[in-house]
């Protein structure tokens, strides 16, 4: 169960950045924060109020997961992978904030679709070792 439960919070981690990788390239993971509103936009059709305020949520998330990825280095793992989950909640919950009822269906709906394609990217991985 809890390897489970762990295999779940590395999922939803990734998803904010799992879309990053389709378009190719080592630096998928580091998608820019107008990089990520772009992308929500072509999904969403934001309006430019949204995608002032989506880069700005984006913009503070990339620099607090920056920080904490440099507060860990060498450190407690797990403590890390958790408060990093408990951050990509928050930030998921502003994002939700700035949409509108039947983006945030879009959105939800995408984010599963992410969260199965890593799930598959996952299990083919864990297939070849």
């Amino acid at each position: 169960m809890k390897k489970l439960m762990m295999i779940c919070a590395l999922l939803f981690s990734v998803i904010t950045y799992a879309s990053a990788q389709q378009g190719g390239g080592r630096g998928g993971m580091m998608m820019k924060p107008e990089d990520r509103v772009k992308q929500l936009d072509e999904k969403l059709k934001l309006s430019e109020e949204q995608k002032t305020k989506l880069t700005t949520v984006f913009t503070e998330q990339a620099d607090a997961m920056k920080k904490m990825r440099e507060e860990a280095q060498g450190g407690d793992r797990d403590a890390m992978r958790e408060k990093m989950q408990k951050f990509r909640t928050d930030s998921d919950v502003k994002v939700n904030a700035v949409l509108t009822e039947d983006q945030k269906k879009i959105y939800k709906t995408w984010q599963d679709e992410q969260r199965a394609e890593m799930q598959k990217r996952m299990q083919e991985r864990g297939g070849n070792n």
